[in-house]
């Protein structure tokens, strides 16, 4: 636990520019793929964050390379050089919090020459892991679970996988089938993924899966709904920039709509499979001006409206978007995202908790939340070692003052210089 935070208040509309750090979920794809690839690949702009740390060590324990080296650009992070080697076993993984270490690399452990033992924090080890675990032992994989289907497990890999075909239900995360797609061109026969059961969620990742996996020169068919097939094949090396987080952007860009201000944040894609990019268009229809440029994306705000939005395929962005519709005038639902009752925390719950802390009425659907807006107060906001938790509640301080945030630190899973980045962009304000 880190010491509580005091988020400063916001004197007036603010003006500022945010300039955020890359995608944590395209760095830690680039990492799995850098390391199965056939020689050396650069990262530019990788996010240093929690979730992409524990990743770079974790395939430094299977016999991958991560070094750093100097970054073109003066105010970015080391650029990452991942040179492959061959997968070895007989080490342990911590996951820590991250979905991406826990889902992506238990495939990869697979392919490694013994076992690999998986385990993380007290949090990560309720999280749902039994759909990967099931799918790897259909492929003929020895996992050892004690029947838990959470961590901590151990994958018993022989230096292959045969692969072919595997049938699995990946309606409570779209990283189970990502998971296996990322190691699937170095299984023997390749891989066809098929989806059986309720809608994925954040197809949107599945998206950029399959993207970063072409862009190192893997065959991908996704033309069939519900279905994926790569082919075995040499992986090539990558020289790649990553992309600001869009879903990092979140909370900058709904403060200038808090505040009646105007945020930009540089380098914003003009395509993109991140998720995260669908905040533009709930703050559009929330009643703020939201223009994209071959520069930035700016957002400004004039009051906000209540808004009936499924996030099935963004549910990332759930926590801000609700401390945002605890802002607005009339009442807001949230539709599509009871999954993320199995992320880093049941996020519908906590949310439900916090936010009616503040004063406005939030009730607990099955796929999501009711927001009733009232008069909003102080409090204390407790954050569940969940880092967009964090988020939510430094937006929710711009409209209560005097806000606590327990744990802050939790944040550095996915963006280490939050804080930091908050009280600069509030010292932009008019007083």
């Amino acid at each position: 636990m880190t010491p509580d935070w005091h988020p400063p208040a916001a004197s007036g509309p603010l003006d500022a520019t945010v300039t955020l750090p890359g995608s944590k979920s395209l760095t830690n794809r680039y990492l799995v793929l850098a390391a199965l690839a056939s020689e050396t690949s650069r990262l530019r702009r990788p996010l240093r964050s929690r979730d992409t740390e524990l990743m770079a060590q974790a395939l430094r324990g299977l016999g991958a390379s991560v070094d750093d080296a100097t970054s073109l650009h003066a105010l970015a992070d080391p650029d990452w050089i991942i040179s492959p080697a061959t997968l070895r076993g007989s080490g342990s993984i911590d996951c820590g919090l991250a979905g991406t270490v826990m889902r992506f690399l238990p495939p990869v452990a697979a392919l490694c020459d013994g076992p690999v033992a998986f385990d993380g924090d007290e949090h990560a080890r309720v999280r749902p892991m039994a759909t990967i675990i099931d799918a790897l032992r259909d492929l003929g994989v020895t996992v050892d679970d004690e029947g838990r289907g959470t961590l901590p497990f151990v994958v018993r890999g022989t230096g292959s996988v045969r692969g072919g075909t595997v049938r699995l239900d990946a309606s409570a995360s779209s990283q189970f089938i990502s998971a296996l797609l990322l190691a699937a061109p170095r299984f023997d026969e390749g891989l066809t993924v098929i989806h059986e059961g309720k809608p994925v969620p954040s197809v949107p990742h599945i998206e950029m899966t399959v993207e970063a996996l072409r862009d190192a020169g893997a065959e991908v068919d996704d033309s069939e709904a519900n279905t994926w097939r790569v082919e075995p094949g040499e992986l090539l090396p990558l020289d790649v920039t990553v992309e600001p987080d869009l879903s990092n952007a979140a909370p900058f860009l709904a403060a200038a709509a808090v505040t009646r201000g105007t945020v930009r944040v540089p380098s914003w894609p003009q395509h993109t499979t991140q998720a995260g990019d669908r905040i533009r268009d709930v703050l559009d229809q929330m009643g703020a001006d939201v223009t994209l440029d071959g520069h930035a994306l700016t957002v400004s705000g004039d009051g906000l409206s209540g808004i009936d939005i499924d996030l099935h395929e963004a549910a990332e962005l759930t926590p801000v978007v609700a401390a945002l519709t605890a802002c607005a005038e009339g009442p807001s639902i949230i539709r599509g995202v009871g999954h993320i009752r199995g992320h880093e925390t049941d996020r519908i719950a906590a949310l439900a908790t916090e936010i009616g802390a503040f004063g406005a009425t939030v009730t607990e659907r099955e796929d999501g939340l009711r927001i009733d807006p009232g008069p909003l107060r102080p409090a204390t906001f407790h954050t569940y070692a969940d880092h967009r938790m964090v988020m939510a509640a430094a937006v929710l301080s711009l409209a209560a003052p005097g806000t606590v945030v327990e744990d802050p630190g939790t944040v550095a899973k996915t963006l280490p210089g939050f804080v930091g980045l908050w009280e600069t962009m509030l010292g932009t304000a008019a007083g």
